[in-house]
């Protein structure tokens, strides 16, 4: 399985949840504290709950604009330089939400940006859940593991995977097992060595 299969999250991996959500949130009213804009915690960022925060991250999720997520940097042409060229297919593993209805469009639009046979697995997590159990079915396999956040990366790395942390601002503190990834020309680079 490790040979030709490539696990990965998708927020903040595949696709640009933050600044579609930082869109959604000014439409109702909400506005980013400038000193806390590259916090990767929603209620810091915002300036709310946590309750809030999760109470509206949930909405998103479900909401119609989770169809129209924009690739995240250089994701589109490299992934599928991967499966195209090399032949990796990719397993989705995605905290997003258990409604059935935003599981299907948040397929629709990797499908659409990506293509119909680059996808060959999706695992649907509820909003925030931990990564834990469903890579433990990866187990020792030693297939990469694409992630933004270090918790899971390093979940990965522990479950004997390759993990690489995929750099933003609220992550570049990490110190850990997981190596750091730019972009996708990096995944790409790094996978085909």
């Amino acid at each position: 399985m490790k040979d030709k299969v490539i696990l990965t999250d998708v927020d903040g991996v595949l696709l640009d949840w933050s600044y579609s959500f930082g869109q959604w949130m000014s439409r109702y009213g909400y506005e980013a504290d400038e000193s806390h804009a590259t916090d990767y915690a929603m209620k810091e960022r915002y300036g709310i709950s946590a309750l809030e925060t999760r109470r509206l991250v949930r909405m998103f999720n479900e909401s119609a604009t989770i169809r129209k997520l924009p690739p995240l940097r250089d994701s589109v042409k490299y992934v599928r330089k991967l499966h195209e060229e090399f032949g990796y297919v990719f397993h989705v593993i995605t905290s997003m939400t258990n409604d059935q209805y935003a599981q299907h469009l948040r397929t629709k639009n990797l499908i659409e940006l990506y293509g119909p046979s680059v996808f060959e697995r999706f695992v649907y997590l509820d909003t925030g859940a931990d990564k834990d159990d469903a890579l433990e079915e990866y187990r020792g396999t030693e297939c990469w593991w694409v992630e933004d956040k270090p918790a899971n990366a390093d979940v990965g790395t522990r479950a004997g995977l390759r993990s690489l942390l995929m750099e933003h601002d609220h992550n570049k503190s990490y110190v850990g097992e997981a190596q750091f990834v730019r972009n996708w020309k990096d995944v790409y680079t790094t996978v085909n060595r």
